[in-house]
């Protein structure tokens, strides 16, 4: 079987742990480069992540998002890799919560006024908040509760 034909087996590891787990048909990340896709087949990769929203397609067409804050991704041999300080699935995040908490910090880190743990925090919001307008766009409905 070509590398071309064989599913993109795909981890998500955050600091806390497995985040999701899979074959996949395709993977899109936003690096601090732009945005990739990876497919099966591609070329081995590597390269830091920004705060977003990375979206998997399984093979039956499914679409998940999942909020990734800074890290790596790395492509070898079919086999892709994630690992970040935060993740989380789109579908468990309170979009509205995210907004709300990221409005309120905005200034503050933006001004240079925050610490490295409200930085933190920030750059973690901002991620659920993009996975979660993400997932809005997807299903036409709004994230968590």
């Amino acid at each position: 079987m070509a590398a071309r034909d064989k599913p993109l087996s795909v981890k998500f590891v955050a600091t806390e742990g497995l985040v999701w787990q899979g074959e996949v048909v395709s993977v899109l990340v936003r690096t601090t480069e732009g945005d990739i896709g990876i497919w099966s087949g591609h070329e081995p990769f590597m390269a830091a992540l920004v705060p977003h929203g990375a979206e998997i397609v399984t093979d039956d067409g499914a679409r998940h998002i999942i909020a990734v804050d800074s890290g790596f991704i790395s492509v070898f041999d079919n086999h892709v890799s994630v690992l970040s300080a935060f993740g989380e699935l789109a579908e468990e995040i309170s979009l509205d919560d995210a907004r709300i908490q990221l409005a309120a910090m905005h200034d503050r880190v933006q001004l240079a006024k925050a610490d490295d743990s409200e930085v933190r925090t920030y750059r973690r919001l901002l991620a659920q908040v993009r996975a979660g307008e993400k997932q809005t766009q997807l299903s036409g409905r709004p994230t968590g509760s």
